[in-house]
């Protein structure tokens, strides 16, 4: 069932670009990547995502420099370890360079900056990209006693994929910070946060547009990013597999009954910026079709459930 969506998934996003080219571009051909490693075709699908990549992966300036524009490069390390090709360790080494986070700590950043200077500092060892990364992570005042996320300074509500990006960010800067000094303070962050998101899942296995009103809508976006979060922390070693796989399990079933067999998705919010009202938040619209964000993450969750099941030998 999970190889059948992953690879439903994999034939439909990340097989053009974005327009404007941001992250979603990028997530889409990671997940194509880890999918191909998966079922034995590394070398295609690099061939195709690299024919794809190369209008920007030649003059990487074209990408502004806005966070989830350069966030576009969460792939280039991934492509590199296949091919070899040193254009990909350059793009990402570039981009990571010119990522800068918002003031208002907006809870995006979290992501953009974790997947990209993580990465950066794996690929490299230049010691600034994980001094940048644990030095923004441990600033971040918008945690409250509930542990939950506000999107920004600006907007005091806890949005769901803005916690879902709060929650990816940290998951991966623990994924290439191994022997950070910082490494254990964000892990007692990032664990309140996680224990706080467990509480208000609803049955179904989904969260909600606004993480703690059980009013708004169940959100598709935010439950596949916050399960990828959970994924990798089981992989990693930092989540328990005896108290995390079981939930997790929940929330894939959430996620997979909510992609149709043509990969359309329900409920994925559209983008969205700080609000000024609560209403503002639950009155969002949302998608139900195609939605190359909602598309790009149900692939990372898809692909990690696949990982899952390899490594712990547990029937998914």
């Amino acid at each position: 069932m999970v190889l059948k969506t992953a690879t439903l998934l994999a034939q439909i996003y990340g097989h053009k670009l974005d327009d404007p080219l941001t992250y979603p571009t990028g997530v889409a051909f990671s997940g194509r990547l880890r999918l191909a490693r998966s079922t034995g075709n590394t070398e295609e699908v690099a061939y195709s995502i690299d024919q794809l990549a190369e209008s920007f992966c030649k003059d990487p300036s074209t990408i502004p420099d806005a966070a989830p524009c350069l966030a576009v490069g969460c792939f280039a390390d991934e492509l590199y370890a296949i091919s070899g090709q040193e254009k990909y360790r350059q793009l990402l080494i570039n981009l990571a360079t010119r990522i800068d986070t918002d003031r208002d700590i907006r809870v995006e950043d979290f992501f953009f900056s974790g997947t990209l200077l993580g990465r950066a500092y794996n690929l490299s060892k230049n010691a600034k990209f994980a001094e940048k990364l644990t030095d923004y992570l441990v600033s971040i005042d918008t945690q409250q006693k509930n542990g939950l996320y506000w999107h920004c300074h600006a907007s005091p509500y806890f949005w769901g994929r803005g916690n879902a990006f709060a929650a990816m960010g940290f998951a991966e800067a623990l994924k290439y910070l191994d022997e950070h000094p910082y490494r254990n303070r964000l892990l007692e962050i990032h664990m309140k946060h996680l224990n706080a998101l467990r509480l208000y899942r609803h049955e179904s296995g989904m969260w909600h547009q606004i993480i703690d009103n059980p009013n708004s809508y169940l959100e598709h976006s935010a439950t596949t990013m916050i399960g990828y979060s959970i994924a990798q922390g089981i992989l990693g070693g930092w989540l328990d597999k005896n108290q995390w796989l079981p939930f997790l399990k929940e929330v894939w079933s959430g996620v997979a009954a909510r992609i149709s067999a043509t990969g359309e998705l329900e409920q994925v919010c559209v983008g969205t910026g700080p609000l000024d009202s609560i209403d503002d938040y639950i009155n969002r619209p949302f998608n139900n079709r195609l939605d190359d964000r909602g598309g790009a993450m149900a692939l990372w969750l898809a692909t990690s459930m696949l990982e899952l099941g390899t490594k712990t030998e547990d029937v998914l």
